[in-house]
Order: C-alpha cells, then sequence, then structure tokens
C-alpha cells in the first residue's frame, strides 16, 4: 500500500509545480514581455512532445480494441451511433452560439485597423481548400505515413484496417496483438516520462501568450471573451451534464473532477492535443470498454468540437457586428453550417479556427475577412476555453457511447470516481484493462461482460 500511495504523492507534485509555473509564467510575461516571447518555443516543444505520442498510442489503442472483438458489426455500430451523436451535438452547440451572439451583440463600437485586415486575408489563405481535401487528407501516402505526418484521422484509418485485418485471422492474430499491447505498455510509459516536462513546457506557453498579448487587448475584447466562457460552461454543465446524468446515472462533476489533471494540462498549453493520450487510458480505466475507447476518443477530436463550434458562431457574429455589417438570421445559419462542415478534422492546437473562421466568411461574405484581425489578440485565451470543452464534450460522449452500446462496466465507474480504484500515474495503463479480447454479446438485455481474458 505504501509504494501507490509514493507514486501519487510524486505525480501530485508534478502537477502542483504545473500551477506554480503557469503563475511565474503570467508573471514573467507582464513583467518582461520581451523576454517572455522568446520563450514561446519552449511551450511548443512540449505540446510537440505530447504529439509524438499520438499515433502510437491510437493505433495500439484501437488494433487492441477492433482486433479482439469477433464481430465487426459490433466497431461499426459503435462509429455510427458516435458519429451520429457526434453531429447532433454540433448542432446543439452552434445553436446555443447563435441564440447568445444575438443576445450579447459584442462587437458594437470596435474600430478597424488596416493591420486587422492584412491579418484576416492572411488567415483566409491558410485555411483548407474544401471537403473534398479533407476526405482524401484521410488516405495516408504510405502506410508508414500515418504515423509520421500527424494526422489523427489517418493514424485511425491504418489501425481500422489492421484491426479488422487480425480480427479475420483468429487465432493467428493473437501473437500480433500480445505483441502490440506490450508496446502500448512501452507507449504509455514514455509518455509519462515526458509528462515530468510539463512545468517547463507549461511556463514557456504562458509567458508567451501574455508577453505577446498584453493587457490592452484583454481589456478591448473582454465582453467576447466573458460571454464565450459563459457560453461554454453551459454548454457543459447545461447540456452535457444533464444528458450524462439522464442516461448514465454520472455525476458531471465528478468525472471532470477524475479528468482535473488533463484539464490543467489543456489549460497551460491550450491544446487538446496534449491530452488526449492520457483520455484513452483514463476512459479505459473507468470501465469503457477498449474498442468504444478506441473508436470514440480519436474520431471525437476530430468530429466533436462542441467548444469550437460555439466559437465559430460567436466569432462570426461579432466579426459582423464590429464591422457594422450584421447578418441575417439565414445567412447566420448558412455560413454556420459550413463552418460546421469545414471544421472536422481540425486539429485542437491553439489556433486552429482562426483558419477555419476566415475560410467561412471569405467564402460566405468576404467583406467580413477584414474583421478576423480583431479576434487574433485573444485567440490564444479563447482556444483555451474551445480545448477545454472539446475536451469535456470528449470524455462525456465516450461514457454516454460506452452506456448506448452495453460496453461499460457502471459499478467499476462509481468505485473509480469514488477513488476506491486509483488510476496509475506511473504506467498510465493497468495490468486488466477492459475489453481487450472479446466483448461478448449481452445477455437478457443486460449490460456487456466486458472482463478481459489475457
Amino acid at each position: 500500500m505504501g509504494v501507490p500511495a509514493a507514486r501519487r504523492d510524486r505525480t501530485h507534485y508534478l502537477y502542483l509545480a504545473v500551477i506554480a509555473a503557469v503563475g511565474l509564467g503570467i508573471l514573467v510575461g507582464f513583467v518582461a514581455p520581451g523576454f517572455a516571447v522568446e520563450l514561446k518555443p519552449i511551450g511548443t516543444g512540449f505540446v510537440n512532445l505530447i504529439k509524438m505520442m499520438i499515433s502510437p498510442i491510437i493505433f495500439c489503442t484501437i488494433v487492441l480494441g477492433v482486433g479482439s472483438v469477433r464481430k465487426a458489426a459490433k466497431i461499426g455500430k459503435v462509429g455510427g451511433l458516435a458519429l451520429g451523436y457526434f453531429l447532433a451535438m454540433s448542432v446543439v452547440a452552434l445553436a446555443i452560439g447563435l441564440v447568445v451572439g444575438n443576445v450579447l451583440h459584442p462587437g458594437d463600437g470596435m474600430h478597424l485597423t488596416q493591420t486587422v485586415k492584412d491579418v484576416g486575408h492572411t488567415a483566409a489563405s491558410d485555411a483548407a481548400e474544401g471537403p473534398v481535401d479533407f476526405l482524401l487528407g484521410i488516405i495516408p501516402t504510405t502506410f508508414v505515413s500515418a504515423f509520421t505526418g500527424g494526422s489523427v484521422l489517418q493514424t485511425l484509418l491504418v489501425a481500422l484496417l489492421v484491426g479488422f485485418a487480425l480480427q479475420a485471422m483468429g487465432t493467428a492474430g493473437e501473437p500480433v496483438l500480445r505483441g502490440v499491447e506490450h508496446i502500448q505498455k512501452l507507449v504509455f510509459r514514455v509518455l509519462s516520462m515526458i509528462m515530468w516536462a510539463a512545468p517547463v513546457g507549461a511556463f514557456g506557453a504562458m509567458a508567451a501568450v501574455i508577453g505577446e498579448t498584453g493587457v490592452d487587448a484583454l481589456k478591448a475584447l473582454a465582453t467576447i471573451m466573458l460571454g464565450f466562457y459563459i457560453t461554454c460552461i453551459l454548454f457543459v454543465v447545461l447540456v452535457l451534464g444533464t444528458l450524462l446524468r439522464l442516461v448514465t446515472g454520472v455525476n458531471l462533476f465528478q468525472l471532470l473532477k477524475y479528468l482535473g489533471r488533463e484539464f490543467l494540462l489543456i489549460l497551460s498549453t491550450s491544446s487538446s492535443e496534449s491530452a488526449l493520450p492520457r483520455l484513452i487510458a483514463k476512459m479505459e480505466h473507468l470501465g469503457v470498454s477498449r474498442p468504444v475507447v478506441g473508436i470514440t476518443v480519436p474520431t471525437g477530436y476530430s468530429f466533436n468540437l462542441d467548444g469550437t463550434m460555439i466559437y465559430l458562431t460567436m466569432a462570426s457574429l461579432f466579426i459582423a457586428d464590429s464591422m457594422g455589417q450584421p447578418l441575417a438570421l439565414g445567412q447566420q445559419i448558412s455560413l454556420l453550417l459550413f463552418m460546421m462542415i469545414a471544421s472536422k478534422g481540425a486539429a485542437g492546437v491553439s489556433g486552429s479556427g482562426i483558419a477555419v473562421l476566415a475560410s467561412g466568411l471569405q467564402s460566405h461574405k468576404p467583406a467580413l475577412v477584414d474583421g478576423v484581425g480583431l479576434i487574433i489578440g485573444i485567440d490564444r485565451f479563447m482556444s483555451e476555453a474551445r480545448a477545454l470543452t472539446n475536451f469535456a464534450g470528449n470524455a462525456v460522449a465516450t461514457v454516454l457511447i460506452g452506456t448506448w452500446t452495453k460496453e461499460i462496466d457502471r459499478e467499476r465507474v462509481g468505485q473509480v470516481l469514488a477513488g476506491a480504484i486509483p488510476f496509475d500515474e506511473k504506467t498510465l495503463t493497468q495490468d486488466d484493462p477492459h475489453g481487450v479480447t472479446e466483448v461478448p454479446e449481452p445477455r437478457d438485455g443486460g449490460k456487456a461482460d466486458v472482463t478481459a481474458k489475457v
């Protein structure tokens, strides 16, 4: 009993150090902004270290999940249900952002400069070309390039193909599955080592953004920032929290507390990708079967972007109001539906929403592109709220999909959230993960047996 306690204490101090590093970064950003900006590569380097681990973790998780389920139809059911849910939540998030944006009118009274106008057009030129390019981009150039290109969806595609191939091989594929499981343990151990650099990365990232932004931009754009944060909180608590309680009986705040360290990591790096590997590990530890986790979490990072939907809605209305060219309701809906499609596949990296915002305005009302630069000053802070909301949405989605497909251990969920079964911060895995080898059909309409046979 003494050893696990010592491990928990060490990681506890690590995340206290992250909080201290964020505070120190803010202080340095205000006191020495010129020096603080030079620290940006430190934060970028830490996020890149985390991103380096995403592809192998997703590959191992999906291969183990898909390859161990006997019926391919089960995976199709999980994927179809997840995509349907993601689409529904995107529409709800857009609707909420639309209502709040039309009530607040946060852009009234803003003024543009020529520099601001140029920024908007630059962002529009950097945007993705369209949905066709997005679909073609899912296919990697080579089998191996899926792991080197940094695309979550490319890794997802290759992992699904390998998983289905191992599934078709039957007993002949079991040695390969065991090998992939050992590789997964190795990858998670490397990730746990990288996490010890989190305080340094958090310091560099926070110092740089404060040094670049300063106080003036925050004061000028406080209305939209405050409105956006409140809208995200209301969406998570009222929409996701109510849905989670009604469907699963799980308390949202217990789930958010369980994922507290991941939220701190996202807050300090402004990237939800930095917490993706840990979300996979924690959802499996929570009691959701590995096939559900393997399909829902990576797919959700591209298709379940609730925070990004709210951001695109409010930012569009903010820009239109600030330029004295308010959009009619029909124009708002048309523009936002386009952005909902264009945003799919956007990574959870700081600033990714700007290109989608600019491209949407460019295609629907080019005159508004000049106003995109107004958002640049506070995009880093809005990006944090986007990432936190997206992450919360994906965590809730995983529990919901697991419940709907009856591939969740409800008893274990209660024990984990109550703290009776602590998460191993050293290995980020457990010896007996759920759903590794087989997820049998539920009997008599009851809960599926998600015990593993390793």
